[in-house]
């Protein structure tokens, strides 16, 4: 299953690390204050993130609050491909969790204590990296798997090979990267690459990607009896997705006449859509210090687009007429990118909570602090595409595809704790989480410290936030199905500046 999809996978943009991608999801932190408790703030309630993590805690609010949440990020990325070292580095500016909420308390003596609505926006995934690789490799050519696309499809016309595979193999073919294998009656049976890693081949990478996932939302929340919290959002994910790939291969040796010196390969990735789900949680009070939270967010169906485009450059040392060569996606498009239009599934999670807060009364300028954790489970197997074309070539596509997720990827247990001191009007938090591995044979993990400082009086507050990432994750240039494939094994530092102004309303 996994190699069927390997050979035909260049014919569709789509590959299962976009659905991990839009499923690992680590920016639930929300406001500066729920970022530097490590973001467990399922059970705090009267916090505004509580509308992205267990929307019964709007339900905590007695008046409205307005948020504003600016970042900005430092990142270092260190990766190793083939026991090689390489680094790179990317810093990237965003707003983070914005909105207002309006809060109607009601008398102490009804059953319905209050109800809270709340609308904004949060950063749920950020897309903004860079990650550099460079290595000789003597085992295999990414070239190849331009050879597997058409030798698995049977491809014996040159004709298609030159015009079929727009994104792909027809790329190769037509700068002869790629050329045929000739019987002696000239009848081709099978394509060769003049890419030889016998020889050497220096491969280096430049990837870079911007974008993210930011939530609109919509809660609303009920307290009953000041002892069990209720609350729902119904939010709409807006996904943007932008990525350059630049991948190069050279002849490591010295020779001049073996009909290869360097081809590169352009690449263009531009994913829009958005989704919806919905976030439903409780909160229960069995006594004013303790308070326990269950929150389940439903899968995200999601309508997506992609625009593609690949270039493919080669010097091939006068094999095929002198000089480089050149051709991109578009040549073989009318000009166009392109295009394909699909859905796209990502797994739900559940959420269990829990928050014991120093000195709790009805007074929340009383309270001393709080200690609170999460502990949130989610299966990224259950992730899937879906086709909008109605082809049968489509829908087989995604089925194989879909398959090769289930194999890939399993379920992950994720834990965030952190807790804040308040003296007066300043407080100190400190927190951390723990994101754990989706892969089912390889590692992956993601943690993040954090610890921050607040300030609240007379209706306004300011909260500011250091937040360091520690991301472990792999990434593979390229697949085949006949040849060892070899990852690039990545560390991924982000340091992130947080602050959150708000205002009582």
């Amino acid at each position: 299953m996994f190699f069927l999809f390997c050979c035909s996978y260049t014919t569709f943009a789509q590959e299962p690390a976009d659905a991990l991608r839009y499923s690992f999801l680590t920016q639930f932190g929300g406001t500066a204050r729920n970022q530097a408790i490590g973001g467990a703030g399922g059970a705090l309630g009267g916090e505004f993130t509580s509308m992205f993590i267990n929307p019964a805690g709007l339900g905590f609010y007695k008046t409205g609050d307005f948020v504003f949440t600016p970042s900005f990020s430092f990142q270092n990325s260190k990766s190793n491909y083939l026991n090689t070292p390489a680094s790179a580095k990317n810093n990237s500016f965003s707003i983070g969790t914005t909105g207002f909420i309006l809060a109607s308390p009601s008398q102490q003596e009804k059953s319905m204590r209050g109800m809270s609505i709340g609308f904004g926006i949060n950063r749920a995934a950020d897309f903004n990296n860079h990650v550099y690789y460079k290595a000789t490799n003597k085992n295999s050519s990414a070239s190849e798997q331009y050879l597997e696309q058409l030798i698995n499809d049977n491809v014996t016309d040159p004709n298609v090979a030159a015009n079929n595979y727009p994104d792909g193999a027809s790329l190769a073919f037509n700068t002869y990267l790629i050329d045929t294998v000739q019987n002696p009656d000239l009848s081709v049976r099978g394509y060769r690459t003049q890419a030889n890693p016998a020889t050497g081949l220096i491969q280096e990478s430049n990837i870079n990607t911007r974008g993210g996932i930011t939530d609109a939302a919509l809660g609303i929340a009920f307290n009953v009896q000041d002892k069990w919290y209720f609350g729902g959002t119904l939010t709409f994910p807006f996904l943007s997705y932008h990525r350059e790939s630049n991948y190069e291969e050279t002849d490591a040796s010295d020779l001049t006449n073996n009909n290869f010196n360097y081809y590169e390969s352009n690449e263009t990735l531009d994913t829009k859509g958005v989704g919806i789900n919905g976030k439903f949680g409780v909160i229960f009070k069995p006594i004013e210090d303790l308070r326990i939270g269950l929150a389940y967010h439903t899968p995200t169906g999601y309508q997506l687009t992609d625009d593609y485009n690949n270039e493919i450059i080669t010097d091939l040392d006068g094999y095929g007429g002198a000089g480089i060569k050149h051709q991109s996606s578009t040549d073989l498009n009318g000009g166009q990118l392109l295009e394909s239009k699909y859905k796209l599934t990502t797994p739900g999670r559940l959420i269990l909570s829990g928050s014991v807060v120093l000195r709790e009364t009805q007074n929340v300028e009383n309270q001393r602090g709080f200690i609170s954790a999460d502990v949130e489970y989610v299966n990224y197997k259950n992730s899937s595409f879906h086709d909008v074309t109605n082809t049968a070539s489509t829908k087989s596509y995604y089925g194989v595809l879909n398959g090769v997720i289930d194999n890939l990827y399993k379920n992950a247990i994720n834990a965030r704790l952190g807790g804040e001191l308040k003296f007066n009007t300043i407080m100190f938090r400190l927190g951390g989480a723990y994101y754990g591995n989706p892969y089912q044979n390889e590692s992956a993990d993601l943690f993040k410290i954090a610890g921050g400082l607040g300030y609240r009086n007379h209706g306004m507050f300011i909260d500011l936030t250091y937040v360091y990432s520690m991301n472990k994750d792999i990434n593979y240039p390229y697949v085949l199905e006949d040849k060892p494939n070899y990852p690039t094994y990545l560390k991924n530092n982000v340091g992130s500046i947080v602050a959150t102004i708000g205002f009582k309303l």
